[in-house]
């Protein structure tokens, strides 16, 4: 049996498009997942945006004066469409989440948000960098920045991300940057100190390491986790499409094993260390 998929998104994204819970929800239980964790995006870092940049489509209507705003998430609807399928798949477990970005850097907002829904899972991440031409995603960092120094900032950012806030269960995609990688294939090695710097304090921390499948993990960076004290991993398709939903699962889970994690109790668990 595949482990849950706890990062996953539906139309209630605002970069999700392509998103249905409904239809989500029916792939899950066609796929054999024990369990789904719809994490929605609750983004409040506005970022400027150069002229001409090429942004993604479901992006460009939120560009104002080089300022892309991202939208509120809508709880009530979140609610409503969470409870329907929970009715409509009662063999699916349907937790309820939130991917939190840049955290740190909104504390009211993000502690009104958690005030108002309690959620199942509540994910972390950095998304947004600060660039010579002011703060920005952190995928369109690389116009203004030397590749490897977004690597390095975005590791110092997710720092100081994991010191300031603890509000969070669960590390979102640590190699988020690595997706956008300009040319030769990347290498994590090269910045093997930053990465476990994040990870011991995240260790410390007694946080959960998400293994992303959007980009393949590397398996270095699982065994420094291990090495640096983690304790347990999730699964995570990063879905913003039903048809994504546990897309690289089966080799998530070799690479888990390999690296000395498994289930504890049940399919429903998190995976923790032997």
């Amino acid at each position: 049996m595949l482990p849950p998929d706890s990062h996953v998104h539906s139309q209630c994204s605002w970069d999700a498009p392509d998103g249905s819970m409904e239809a989500t929800c029916a792939r899950a239980v066609e796929l054999g997942l024990p369990a789904i964790v719809f994490t929605d995006h609750a983004d409040f870092t506005r970022w400027h945006v150069s002229p001409g940049t090429d942004l993604p489509a479901a992006w460009r209507h939120l560009v104002t004066h080089e300022v892309l705003t991202p939208p509120a998430l809508d709880l009530p609807s979140y609610r409503i469409r969470l409870e329907r399928c929970r009715q409509l798949f009662p063999s699916l477990r349907i937790r309820s989440g939130v991917e939190l970005s840049d955290p740190h850097w909104h504390p009211g907002p993000v502690a009104d948000l958690l005030r108002a829904t309690e959620f199942d899972l509540v994910i972390a991440a950095v998304h947004s960098m600060r660039t010579p031409a002011g703060v920005g995603e952190v995928s369109l960092a690389y116009e203004y920045l030397p590749a490897a120094d977004v690597i390095r900032e975005y590791l110092a950012e997710t720092l100081r991300m994991i010191e300031r806030y603890d509000g969070f269960d669960v590390l979102a995609h640590i190699d988020y940057p690595a997706r956008y990688w300009p040319g030769d294939p990347f290498d994590p090695t090269v910045f093997e100190d930053e990465y476990r710097t994040v990870l011991r304090a995240l260790a410390g921390a007694g946080k959960a390491l998400e293994l992303n499948t959007k980009l393949p993990m590397d398996a270095e960076i699982l065994r420094w986790w291990r090495a640096e004290g983690g304790r347990t991993i999730t699964f995570a398709s990063d879905a913003h499409s039903p048809s994504a939903l546990a897309h690289g699962f089966p080799a998530a889970v070799a690479l888990a094993e390999a690296a000395g994690f498994a289930p504890v109790r049940t399919p429903y668990d998190l995976w923790t260390r032997r």
